[in-house]
């Protein structure tokens, strides 16, 4: 193995090691499944190995779950929101060495890194206000002497399955909401993330251990496919929340569908930003550099469609080859890195197969196309101008390659906004209060986040996170989505003697 001396002193200042155990099950680390290796995306070079989950692993993991969702949905949620509080507090004592794992591990630059495990942070300080807020409501009731009321009651376990881009944050989305509403957790995390999974169970570990609850409450599964496909099927898992490719999130939704469970999918994003001929030009130049290049493109939320009114195409597309050029790219730990490396060897293929199925149709490579010839997987950020009815175009090309297109009207704007399968995040850049308002109503996007003057990514925790059509239609994080968590029952109380019945029915 050769990692460096030094960042194993840092792996062992989170508590991992160069062999570590891959499963958290009935409060005890184990892995009876395949040992794999873990690599840095920057070079390539195995960082450490992890016991693998089998599925004895799973079953027996499970069945304490099943047990432990006994005590945590009894217990009140405000206590729930304290064991959540003290979770943010433990992310926070590490807050600088779990973003740097993110960082070496996923290959997103270090103030990212940072970033995605501050929002589980902030995850955990929504989820404690939320802890004392899962109000239901009281309605009216036609009959005398009678009170409906709504009840919100825990789901019991909630299976989470995260995506390697966001190897930490998405499991707070989750995980944060469903603890506080009085679920278990059982969480995969992506194959290729699996010391991140490892160092923030720990955390939640420690938490639970300290406060004399059962481990098994938050179980923690490192594994493929085979350990994915369990937590479809798994009818003691009422809601399977699953981040990844609308391919494999459809075959998730028809397994879960199929034994009546809730599904939660946050799939694929082909995300847009249309340049108005009125817009403040240097604001969106900006917002499409870090939406087309941070995380080397390999956000949901990506910027991947540029619409630019033909009057100043021109103009921000000059402004915008400029600012490539000064993109500094390299390793994602260095300071002043902006574009780190694509996070495995087969991401760099697709890229490169990308490139040749884009110029096949027609696409002008106006910048980058090409993969930098290194240890890691590095590319160079792409700008192609292409039209908007290339096939390549109505596709998710999981790297920095942005597609730049004309248009002539608002109308035509929308129309190639709305085109695409995917309708996660979008974007419109103007000062018209006209026009604001119709991309934002039921003529404009069709995306699930509606952005004005802002990048297509970087969400905040308190609105709802997710999309519409091949996005999945899940809703994660802020506003009322810990509502999906929960199951709404309709209560009706008599509390006097007689039995009229609703609408005024007369039976004998």
């Amino acid at each position: 193995m050769s990692f460096a001396k030094k960042e194993y002193e840092f792996l062992k200042e989170i508590g991992l090691g160069p062999k570590n155990p891959g499963c958290y099950v009935n409060g005890q680390w184990k892995g009876t499944g395949p040992v794999i290796s873990t690599v840095n995306p920057a070079n390539n070079q195995t960082i450490a190995e992890v016991l693998e989950a089998s599925t004895q692993d799973y079953e027996e993991g499970m069945k304490a779950c099943s047990e432990a969702s006994k005590i945590w949905m009894q217990t009140p949620a405000p206590k729930r929101g304290e064991i959540v509080r003290q979770i943010g507090d433990a992310l926070r004592s590490k807050l600088e060495h779990l973003g740097r794992l993110v960082s070496l591990e996923m290959g997103k630059i270090l103030p990212e890194g940072i970033g995605e495990v501050q929002e589980v942070i902030d995850m955990c300080d929504f989820a404690v206000g939320l802890s004392r807020q899962l109000n239901g409501s009281i309605i009216p009731s036609e009959r005398p002497n009678h009170m409906m009321l709504e009840m919100w009651n825990p789901l019991g376990i909630v299976g989470v399955i995260t995506a390697f881009n966001f190897p930490s944050a998405v499991l707070g989305w989750n995980a944060c909401i469903a603890l506080v509403c009085g679920n278990c957790v059982v969480w995969k995390g992506a194959p290729t993330t699996p010391l991140v999974t490892i160092a923030m169970t720990k955390l939640v570990a420690e938490v639970l251990e300290k406060n004399n609850f059962p481990g098994a409450i938050f179980t923690s599964l490192c594994g493929g496919a085979e350990i994915g496909q369990a937590i479809a099927k798994d009818t003691r898992i009422s809601l399977v929340s699953f981040t990844g490719s609308s391919k494999v999130g459809q075959m998730v939704r028809q397994t879960v569908s199929e034994r009546y469970g809730k599904c939660l999918l946050e799939l694929s994003g082909n995300n847009a930003i249309i340049v108005m001929d009125d817009a403040d030009i240097q604001l969106a130049t900006r917002s499409v550099l870090f939406a087309a290049v941070g995380t080397a493109g390999q956000r949901c939320t990506t910027c991947r469609r540029l619409i630019l009114h033909e009057s100043i195409y021109q103009k921000v597309l000059d402004q915008l080859l400029e600012v490539y050029k000064q993109v500094k790219i390299g390793d994602p730990l260095e300071k002043g890195t902006l574009l780190g490396p694509l996070h495995t060897r087969d991401s760099r293929e697709r890229f490169e197969k990308g490139i040749e199925i884009i110029k096949s149709q027609g696409g002008k490579i106006l910048t980058g196309g090409s993969v930098i010839e290194s240890e890691g997987n590095f590319v160079q950020p792409t700008i192609v101008e292409i039209s908007p009815t290339a096939d390549v175009v109505k596709e998710e090309l999981f790297g920095p390659v942005l597609y730049v297109m004309k248009f002539q009207t608002l109308t035509e704007a929308i129309e190639i906004n709305n085109s695409v399968p995917q309708g996660l995040s979008s974007s419109i850049f103007t000062s018209k209060p006209e026009i604001i308002f119709k991309w934002i109503g039921p003529q404009g996007s069709d995306t699930g986040i509606v952005n004005v003057n802002i990048p297509t990514n970087g969400a905040e925790i308190g609105g709802a996170f997710g999309g519409e059509k091949a996005t999945g239609g899940g809703r994660e994080a802020g506003s009322d989505s810990w509502k999906q968590y929960m199951r709404r029952a309709t209560c009706t109380i008599n509390y006097g003697s007689e039995l009229p019945l609703a609408q005024g029915i007369n039976f004998g």
